[in-house]
């Protein structure tokens, strides 16, 4: 090691947590990581609303989910796409370009903390998937607390899964999931298990939030240096609704995984969840489930924003993933 390397680590040090770039990553990711650091010093986080405050939260949810629409959306309206009742829950289905026909299908989960993220958002989370798969999507708008803590959010998927199951071979049937919505793929498929329903094709886990109890080391180690992203654990106990937070179809990381499908990890060194990913990651290959992690340098929560080449890698990694296990489960079905 030497002087300057010293000298560089020492000023690190004393520079405000999520202030320290790196040099490892593309122009726009630093620009990307620069603009987040910026906003969180910008201010303290709003305090969330005291457990039992139904209105409080009601107005939290509200609040932001202005800023994540207009996050989401800033680029225009997400892809064309159908609005569904699928046997009572909401579901957007979004093709990308292509015929909604009877081919493959990317069940999706959208993001936002088992709290955010419906409608406009859970569309626009489709689209892209859509967009980067070239399949259907069909986004699940699943219901979340204040007014539907858990099960609501699990059983909606459930319903969903099942009525896809209903009209495609699970052969051709993707789960994913980003964030909460990770949780949620994993749990649906635990659950499926449980319920004796088949597994689908594949699952795509992208920085999921597998363990609400929020146990994994890089809780602590990035809590200072994922600038997207700080710890949900009021909101995971609003969810929970005084469940059990380590239940597997709560903490699908504590799950029984043997007999799920070939599995596309992903998160980044920054990331808050880097632990439930890598955890993840060792839990599947201990079952003996085909599984690939993919850890992205410097990448926080969620991404670059889409904007820098690394999203782009990401998105080309997921594709060649989705459609190579979509192949693969037909021929070692035929």
């Amino acid at each position: 090691m030497t002087a300057h390397h010293d000298a560089v680590h020492d000023d690190a040090a004393r520079r405000a947590p999520g202030t320290v770039l790196p040099t490892s990553v593309s122009d726009a990711a630093r620009r990307y990581l620069t603009g987040l650091a910026e906003a969180r010093a910008a201010g303290p986080r709003a305090a969330y609303p005291a457990p039992g405050d139904l209105d409080g939260w009601l107005r939290h949810v509200a609040d932001v989910d202005v800023w994540f629409r207009s996050a989401v959306l800033r680029d225009g309206p997400p892809a064309e796409g159908s609005e569904r009742d699928v046997a009572g829950v909401t579901t957007h289905v979004v093709a990308a370009g292509r015929a909604e026909d009877d081919g493959p299908v990317v069940l999706d989960l959208h993001g936002g903390a088992l709290l955010y993220g419906a409608g406009a958002v859970c569309r626009a989370s489709a689209a892209s998937v859509a967009s980067t798969t070239g399949l259907v999507a069909w986004g699940v708008d699943y219901r979340m607390p204040p007014l539907h803590p858990y099960p609501a959010a699990l059983d909606d998927a459930t319903t969903v899964y099942r009525a896809l199951l209903a009209e495609r071979d699970p052969r051709d049937v993707v789960v994913a999931g980003g964030s909460a919505g990770g949780n949620l793929a994993a749990a649906l498929l635990l659950r499926a298990k449980d319920e004796g329903l088949p597994m689908p094709a594949a699952l795509l886990l992208l920085t999921p939030e597998v363990d609400l109890t929020e146990s994994g080391d890089s809780f602590v180690t990035n809590a200072a240096h994922d600038v997207a992203l700080a710890s949900l654990r009021e909101v995971n106990a609003l969810y929970a609704a005084g469940a059990d937070l380590a239940h597997p179809y709560l903490s699908p990381l504590f799950g029984d995984l043997a007999g799920f499908p070939p599995t596309f990890l992903q998160s980044g060194t920054r990331d808050l969840f880097l632990s439930n990913t890598v955890r993840m990651h060792r839990r599947l290959r201990a079952a003996g489930v085909e599984a690939e992690l993919h850890v992205f340098e410097g990448m926080p929560h969620g991404g670059f924003g889409g904007e820098a080449p690394e999203d782009a890698e990401l998105s080309a990694e997921v594709r060649r993933f989705v459609l190579g296990a979509l192949a693969a489960s037909r021929r070692t079905s035929c």
